[in-house]
């Protein structure tokens, strides 16, 4: 182990020093998936809703955020970790909602045929391939950011 270059034991890895190019790389993923057609309105409530469950208060704080600028309402996004017992989402958000929390906990057991069922009601294959990388990357992006706190 190189000593002139570890940190204290407990203190944040500076992901951004060691692995700068890769997270470069994964921070266009989200570009790409709404240059592919992933709505930028399903993809805050994706990522907000995950970073709710996984507990990453930076990552709540800037998708809420970036959410609003984009032109979601208030209501909505205090309603969005009770979706499933409110009036305020589409089915198809709901089928995304359901999909996105099921990939996020993956507790055995979990019927994936149905869900994906109910998402090929509302999207084809291609968009449910963009909502599932979403849901990868938020997930993801979540663990880096917690880690570091």
């Amino acid at each position: 182990m190189n000593t002139s270059e570890q940190s204290a034991a407990g203190s944040p890895i500076q992901y951004e020093k060691y692995a700068g190019p890769l997270l470069g790389h994964l921070g266009q993923v989200n570009q790409m998936t709404e240059d592919a057609g992933l709505s930028r309105k399903l993809s805050h409530l994706i990522e907000l809703r995950v970073s709710q469950i996984n507990r990453c208060g930076f990552c709540v704080q800037m998708h809420a955020r970036e959410a609003r600028k984009d032109g979601e309402t208030d209501n909505r996004l205090d309603h969005l970790a009770t979706w499933e017992s409110t009036d305020d989402f589409s089915a198809a958000e709901k089928a995304a909602l359901a999909w996105a929390e099921a990939l996020t906990y993956m507790i055995r057991g979990t019927n994936f045929e149905a869900l994906r069922a109910d998402l090929r009601a509302h999207f084809t294959d291609q968009q449910i391939s963009l909502i599932t990388v979403c849901v990868g990357m938020i997930n993801l992006w979540n663990r880096i950011q917690i880690s570091k706190h």
